[in-house]
């Protein structure tokens, strides 16, 4: 590994390569090119929500292509999970950073957001325009027990690599039941896992690492060279640039009704997204039903929709503006308003996700060579396995239990299939996905269920 340097605009990660665990062979950076081909790639691909991604991610990259081991991969996705914003999306940008540096950052990011953005803005303009989703409650019917699959799966595949002993699965079963059962904010049981990992490495103890300095025939980590200190000020000018002078023509030019409020309400919004969509979502409801721009049925619709097309669930923000600028026009066509409301939606939404991913990612090793800070981490780690449970049992009964008492049997049949496939069978997700979306329209053109 090269060392990273030091330049005026632009830390440069260190050369990234990957143990294939092939006979210690190792797998070299890829091209830039490459690279770009994977994450568009993932970016239409990237369905089952953070669970699901982020066990994508993990199959893609640390096991199949080797190109960031397994320690910086999870330890990336600690500093994502405790950072405002959607992990699997920033884990994709941090990890696209280790490789090809900000460009890479960019592009991973970029590509991660852009599919499932259009395809939801095609979406929105059918529910604001027509109403009628048949056919898209038809896919649905086939696709969200495919997602009970996906992140069942994922949840098992994370935690047989994370939860090591009993401390670390006592850690995610507190979690679990903290979040599910106490409503305890997400935010403070990342803060309690992390103290909790930290105090017991300053006792000599560290029962919730997962990798030791040399586990996984890795060896130790080498030094790196950090950025200097005035970088974090030359990225928050930047930020402050990129937000006001977009923003300020929109507003100079569309006028403030609705723009402004967007601007204020997403930009604050993508602050405080600990926890993932679900921690904000009941905030974005009320803002835009209190605005006038939609009513509760049509946010319902709104997250089914981000729920089953690829890229983050945090998407569903792009809908709530659309529909800000259709129902709220001015002097535009209501189709050209509802678009950008959705592109200003979508701008201030993920910003806030590249600056928080380009300050702090030159850091992360340095916390991996701390040793509290690398116990806090790991804690963190097994503690998400129980939020990822919290989310795997809130799908798994909406789904699976639409009615107390009254399993729904196409859903269990359709998980059933789908856990098969993946565990098995080894499918790749998007065809599951697909063959999910194909079994819901049969079902409903049998059923009468698309008249």
């Amino acid at each position: 590994m090269t060392a990273r340097t030091t330049t005026a605009t632009v830390v440069a990660p260190p050369v990234e390569t990957g143990d294939t665990k092939t006979g210690g062979t190792e797998t070299p950076r890829p091209s830039f090119a490459e690279a770009l081909r994977f994450w568009l790639k993932l970016g239409f691909i990237s369905f089952g929500g953070p669970a699901g991604q982020i066990a994508l991610m993990q199959t893609e990259l640390v096991d199949r292509r080797g190109w960031i081991d397994q320690r910086r991969f999870l330890h990336g996705l600690n500093f994502c999970m405790l950072l405002p914003g959607p992990e699997a999306q920033q884990l994709a940008t941090y990890v696209g950073w280790r490789l090809h540096g900000i460009p890479g950052g960019l592009a991973a990011g970029l590509l991660f957001i852009l599919p499932g953005a259009l395809l939801l803005l095609g979406l929105s303009w059918l529910a604001a325009a027509h109403g009628d989703l048949a056919w898209v409650a038809a896919l649905f019917d086939g696709v969200k027990p495919v997602v009970v699959a996906i992140v069942a799966t994922a949840l098992w595949r994370i935690g047989a690599r994370t939860l090591r002993g009993w401390p670390s699965l006592a850690l995610a079963a507190a979690a679990f039941l903290g979040i599910y059962a106490l409503g305890v904010p997400f935010p403070l049981i990342v803060l309690a896992a992390a103290l909790t990992g930290a105090a017991a490495a300053a006792l000599g103890h560290t029962p919730f690492t997962p990798f030791g300095a040399d586990a996984g025939g890795d060896g130790p980590l080498p030094p790196e060279t950090l950025p200097g200190s005035l970088r974090l000020l030359k990225l928050g000018g930047i930020f402050l640039l990129l937000w006001a002078v977009p923003v300020g023509a929109v507003l100079a030019l569309a006028g403030t009704e609705p723009y402004a409020a967007i601007a204020a309400l997403f930009t604050k919004a993508a602050f405080v997204t600990f926890g993932g969509a679900y921690a904000v979502l009941p905030y974005i409801a009320e803002a835009g039903v209190a605005h006038g721009w939609l009513t509760p049925g049509d946010m319902l619709n709104g997250l089914a929709l981000a729920e089953s097309t690829p890229g983050p669930l945090i998407l569903v923000t792009q809908y709530v503006g659309f529909f800000a600028g259709w129902s709220t026009p001015g002097g535009l066509p209501p189709v050209w308003a509802g678009v950008l409301g959705s592109a200003l939606t979508l701008y201030v939404t993920f910003l806030p996700c590249f600056l928080f991913i380009f300050a702090g990612a030159p850091y992360v090793e340095t916390l991996i060579r701390n040793r509290l800070a690398a116990a806090a981490l790991a804690a963190v780690t097994a503690a998400v396995v129980g939020v990822i449970l919290n989310l795997a049992v809130f799908l798994g009964t909406h789904v699976l239990l639409p009615e107390p008492g009254r399993p729904d049997l196409f859903a269990l049949g359709l998980a059933a299939a789908g856990l098969l496939a993946l565990l098995r069978l080894n499918w790749q997700v998007h065809w599951l996905v697909l063959a999910g979306a194909a079994a819901g329209l049969a079902r409903a053109a049998v059923t009468g269920g698309l008249s």
